[in-house]
């Protein structure tokens, strides 16, 4: 039939429609389309056109076959990475894709011009709208057909059917606004929570895939032909992958044969060009595959959309470095790629602040991460350090060293944590010892480095105290590093002006180590010298006599310094000044002067009514937060340190339990402290690293994506993503609120 003869054809199915639209259609979509469909599949297809408006930007009719097989016929503005979109909320609904047929129009038809809209310049390739045209069509439409399998289980009847088409609207209304990105993680986030509910091991995801580039004269598209063995959402990971590297869909060919995808795809690159270069088709070929592949370990992933993201971004840094064959080879695992899921659906913070900046490092790291403990020891740590110091000739390249060996075995440390889901004691354990070596060495470099030249001099004597999370060895993501100066009196000397001399040298030699450890974000080894006497209107380093005379009672020293100097523990420079200062503390700390308690539980209350803000959870100042839980155990070490010697210990944990053996605790009070201190501090990591922010401890709101992200990084998810997080914030809120119960219960007598 020719091509004048069909359209007289069209025009006599559609006299309803206007004459504009007819043309437009006829003269755009590709001749392959009238040879694919009969008259009245295309009729079909053009009043599904005439309905496109920017609110309903689609239109969709659904046939059910025999055999729970259903016919899509599905017509729509062209938006970039719409296919993908397609496939994947077709997956996300228990249909498995056996034929498809894509095409697109050729332009913005009716001889349109791009026009401003919002100040922006309409791009054919970033998918923002035009209203439809009087009687004719806006701009480049899109129209598929897939023959789709329900999967066993899973019902596509009409309530299905109405969801899907309210789904899919609401993702074309993101692509409409160039959120391609925002699309695909919500497509991600039903995908992999179908896939979690029905694929049992994700380690039969991996299948060669096979791709051939070809470059026809006669069409300014790049052919790919595709095969693999078939897989749960193959279309859609690969669609993606394609959309991820910035490849257009223009037409498609898809089948699947005995277990076997046969897919002939019409694609431009980048640029809206054919892919013609060796080196680019080769760089395409892998990352499609490898991110086809990445999209089935997803489901180890706490935020799918985030993991893919990075992973997308992991490859672009890949591809740049000049030896990637062994690091590809690495990626082929099924281990390795499972494992990225993990840390790259971590965080954004984890990304920025340290899979990024160690992309150089990341795969050998995946190798080796798990030779040797979790924990290691001071002195090896030390042996370490020392041994590439010593290779280090000037300053600045100490510096480096030390603050290159810090992020490494950081970046270690975290790594095995989050792969491997370590106890909160160990992952403690492991900072801690890093921490107290760091000081140490910074330390000892800073004082090589400003060192008085006159071998007269008497040799200094300073030592740094952890206070707070450092000084319990509590430490967590996000962590400060609380330290405390504390130097012996100038030795007697013949001028007053020598013994200032003397004096001045520590409060340079605490600037200088001030500069030896980096911190590239707050709270990551972020040095705090605030818990000073007088804070930060007092010096940096204090004398001996100095700390006697402020922590004293009575004194300079608030009733919350004495609580906080139960915190206080010795982390590097001199030991004999060391035992002086615990020697003291334990005097100030635990000596015979009653604990203020009221003025205690009032700045508790202060910190509830100023710190919070209404309608929130903060799951530290909050009521049953995590002050509430470590106040009590510190409320009672000051109650009853003077009489057991055993409860003066910094660490939480050993406060408890000496708590219990003193019998100021009972055993159920013991056990639930216990894992009251283990939930809140988990959960508190778990926002921390998310959030890249130590300050940031307020809940995400209910029923948010944050919410069920959060969940499922501290293990709690289940196939129902949106009834794990509910149980999950029903079970946190239930849980502060008897903390804040006991809290009172045990303190409201004594108050009296």
């Amino acid at each position: 039939m020719t091509s004048s003869a069909l359209f007289e054809q069209i025009q006599a199915g559609s006299t309803h429609l206007p004459e504009k639209l007819l043309q437009d259609f006829f003269s755009q979509m590709d001749s392959d389309y009238f040879e694919q469909f009969p008259l009245e599949t295309i009729l079909g297809h053009l009043e599904l056109t005439a309905k496109l408006t920017f609110e309903s930007p689609c239109s969709v009719t659904i046939h059910t076959l025999p055999s729970r097989q259903y016919e899509i016929h599905l017509v729509a503005y062209d938006y970039f990475s719409e296919f993908a979109t397609f496939c994947g909320l077709l997956a996300s609904f228990g249909l498995d894709i056996r034929e498809a047929a894509i095409f697109t129009s050729r332009e913005i038809v009716s001889g349109s011009k791009p026009k401003i809209i919002t100040g922006k310049k309409l791009n054919p390739w970033k998918g923002v709208p035009l209203k439809r045209l009087t009687g004719g069509l806006s701009r480049k439409i899109v129209v598929d057909v897939f023959r789709v399998q329900a999967q066993k289980n899973f019902s596509f009847d009409s309530s299905a059917q109405q969801a899907f088409q309210q789904h899919l609207t609401s993702l074309l209304r993101l692509l409409q606004k160039n959120h391609v990105r925002q699309a695909r993680r919500e497509v991600n986030r039903r995908l992999i929570e179908h896939l979690g509910a029905t694929t049992k091991t994700t380690g039969e995801m991996l299948h060669p895939v096979h791709i051939t580039f070809s470059n026809p004269t006669s069409s300014p598209d790049t052919v790919l032909d595709i095969r693999s063995t078939d897989t749960p959402a193959f279309l859609y990971a690969f669609a993606n992958a394609l959309a991820m590297r910035g490849i257009y869909l223009v037409k498609a060919k898809i089948e699947v044969k005995d277990d076997q995808v046969l897919n002939r795809l019409y694609v431009r690159g980048r640029h809206g060009r054919k892919i013609q270069s060796q080196t680019e088709q080769q760089e395409l070929r892998t990352a499609a595959a490898l991110l086809k592949e990445f999209t089935y370990y997803l489901s180890w992933a706490p935020d799918p959309g985030k993991a893919l993201d990075h992973f997308d971004q992991f490859l672009d840094q890949l591809f740049e470095q000049p030896q990637k064959a062994s690091a590809l080879s690495t990626l082929g695992q099924a281990s390795t790629l499972e494992h990225l899921a993990q840390l790259f659906g971590s965080s954004d913070y984890l990304w920025e602040d340290l899979l990024r900046r160690q992309h150089d490092n990341l795969l050998p790291m995946m190798r080796q991460y798990q030779k040797g403990p979790l924990v290691r020891s001071k002195a090896l740590l030390s042996k370490t350090i020392a041994t590439r110091l010593k290779e280090a000739k000037t300053i600045p390249q100490k510096k480096q060293q030390l603050n290159q060996f810090k992020d490494e075995e950081l970046f270690r440390i975290d790594m095995r944590h989050l792969l491997e889901t370590s106890s909160l004691p160990d992952f403690s354990h492991a900072l801690t010892n890093l921490a107290d070596v760091i000081v140490d060495q910074a330390l000892e470099q800073s004082y090589m480095a400003i060192r008085p030249k006159s071998s007269k001099t008497p040799t200094p004597s300073m030592a740094i105290f952890g206070l707070g999370k450092l000084g319990g060895g509590e430490l967590g993501y996000a962590s400060d590093i609380e330290i405390l100066f504390v130097y012996a009196n100038p030795q007697p000397t013949k001028s007053h002006q020598t013994s200032k001399i003397t004096t001045d040298f520590y409060e340079r030699w605490a600037q200088e180590f001030l500069q030896w450890i980096e911190a590239k974000q707050e709270g990551i080894f972020h040095i705090d010298t605030r818990l000073r006497p007088n804070g930060d209107k007092g010096t940096l380093t204090n004398s001996l006599e100095e700390i006697e005379q402020y922590y004293h009672i009575p004194g300079k020293a608030a009733p919350f310094e004495r609580q906080a100097f139960i915190k206080l523990r010795f982390i590097a420079g001199d030991r004999a000044l060391s035992k002086a200062v615990e020697v003291h503390r334990n005097r100030f700390v635990y000596g015979m002067d009653t604990w203020d308690l009221p003025t205690a539980l009032h700045l508790r209350q202060r910190q509830l009514t100023e710190l919070i803000q209404p309608g929130t959870t903060h799951v530290k100042y909050g009521q049953g937060g995590l002050l509430d839980v470590e106040y009590m155990v510190q409320y009672l070490q000051l109650i009853h340190g003077h009489e057991y010697p055993s409860l003066r210990t910094p660490n939480t944990l050993e406060a408890i339990e000496e708590l219990c053996h003193a019998s100021v605790l009972s055993l159920s009070e013991r056990q639930a402290l216990h894992d009251d201190y283990l939930f809140l501090r988990q959960l508190i990591d778990a926002l921390r690293i998310v959030r890249g922010n130590a300050k940031d401890l307020v809940l995400p709101p209910s029923g948010s994506d944050e919410m069920v992200f959060l969940a499922r990084r501290l293990g709690m998810g289940s196939t129902d993503w949106q009834k794990s997080a509910q149980a999950f914030e029903q079970t946190t809120h239930a849980r502060m609120a008897k903390i804040h119960e006991r809290f009172l219960k045990r303190f409201s007598k004594k108050k009296a």
